[in-house]
């Protein structure tokens, strides 16, 4: 559940990912949400080695920050792209693509996206193994 941060709010705990939307070993933890009528949220996302989302698209776009490990991203049709602590990406609103892990280093971002009518993203299908490679 998101919660609203402000100074001294509580954090909630770190929760698994779901397996519906992602493969291997993710923990969705730091929660957040604007206060008001923003509709903007989001959430820190760990993934272990290996581990990545499923394809999916965000009606508004999505922001992340990488802040720990190494990882990898890719928009259908275009190159993987390496992720490292510092790299800030943009996916443009409805544009297919997943992110997560190599295959040997874990990673950490922060993933931020605006609601449009009550939705913040679209699952789609699940990045197969054999699709699963760095660039």
């Amino acid at each position: 559940m998101a919660t609203t941060l402000g100074a001294g709010a509580p954090r909630p705990a770190p929760t698994e990912g779901t397996s519906s939307n992602f493969r291997g070993e993710v923990s969705v933890g730091e929660r957040f949400r604007g206060t008001g009528g923003a509709r903007l949220g989001g959430a820190a996302v760990t993934f272990a080695p290996g581990a990545r989302t499923r394809w999916h698209s965000h009606p508004l776009g999505q922001l992340l920050i990488v802040t720990e490990g190494r990882g990898w991203t890719q928009i259908e049709g275009q190159a993987v792209r390496d992720l490292k602590p510092g790299d800030v990406v943009w996916t443009p609103p409805g544009e297919k693509h997943w992110h997560g892990g190599t295959r040997t280093s874990g990673l950490t971002h922060v993933a931020v996206a605006e609601e449009l009518e009550g939705a913040a993203v679209v699952w789609l299908d699940h990045v197969e193994d054999a699709a699963f490679r760095g660039p």
